[in-house]
């Protein structure tokens, strides 16, 4: 991706040593593309070597703060154990992106957040929402394991029962105030207030030479190997006859038929491919 398309998508703004990463694709609702995630990436590593950032804030323009990853956008035909191996590599690169980054992170959540930019944020220092913004993980619906430390961070942060209620069958979607009643996050603000919260947090961290910290007593060596492990149970899931057939019907009723086509040859192409995986 080049450096102008990543700016785009991502826009930057730094003040008194706070750097504001804005995803920037409100069509899109900012889902997680190939492109935004690359360019989440750059802003990101540019960010980690800037020696005037001391804390990072992640926000979202528009009405919605990331409506997830974008499976139908990531994901192209090929030799089903290649495709595994990538689903696999893919999965854990975008959580260790960040796992590995060094500096404070505070997520400032504008709207609704979906999938892993949910247990993404949960893996930074510190959630601020805006009182409009809801959370959902929906992998029991699609067919998939929890990802992105779920299974084991987000019971450390709102106790097993909640945790359950969002990764379960029940598909719980909190509201800011029972996200923050709940342990999910940890302050919420009125719409308009959101970004002056935001910096105002983040001024206090940069002053009290805040280092990077994760949530519930978790630690960065565990959660790399939780997410290695999860990313492995979610590869393997995607070929699962649920997950195809599930991402089909989803797919068609956005009238994203190309996308849904392709799934759609997978389930049905299924028991010819299924047995080129590896056990």
């Amino acid at each position: 991706m080049s450096a102008a398309a990543a700016a785009t998508l991502v826009l930057v703004s730094t003040s008194n040593r706070v750097t504001t990463l804005t995803m920037n694709d409100p069509r899109r609702l900012n889902g997680w593309t190939n492109e935004m995630m690359a360019a989440l990436k750059i802003a990101l590593q540019r960010a980690a070597a800037d020696p005037d950032t001391a804390v990072v804030v992640l926000t979202g323009t528009g009405r919605f703060y990331s409506a997830g990853v974008n499976l139908g956008g990531t994901l192209q035909l090929g030799h089903p154990e290649t495709l595994r191996q990538e689903i696999i590599r893919h999965n854990q690169a975008l959580f260790d992106m960040f796992l590995d980054f060094d500096k404070p992170l505070l997520v400032a959540v504008n709207g609704p957040a979906i999938g892993a930019t949910v247990t993404s944020a949960t893996l930074c220092d510190g959630i601020i929402a805006a009182t409009s913004a809801t959370f959902s993980t929906p992998f029991h619906r699609l067919g998939v394991p929890p990802e992105g430390c779920s299974s084991v961070h987000l019971a450390r942060l709102m106790g097993e029962a909640n945790a359950q209620r969002m990764l379960g069958q029940e598909g719980w979607t909190p509201t800011a105030a029972e996200a923050l009643a709940a342990g999910l996050i940890t302050d919420v603000v009125a719409d308009d207030q959101l970004m002056t919260e935001a910096q105002r947090l983040a001024d206090q961290w940069v002053a009290a030479g805040k280092t990077r910290s994760f949530r519930g007593g978790s630690a960065r060596d565990e959660l790399k190997a939780v997410n290695a492990r999860e990313s492995e149970a979610v590869a393997t899931a995607f070929f699962s006859p649920r997950f195809l057939e599930g991402q089909f019907t989803f797919l068609m009723k956005k009238k994203k038929h190309m996308p849904a086509l392709m799934f759609l040859t997978l389930r049905v192409s299924r028991p010819l491919w299924s047995r080129l995986l590896k056990a």
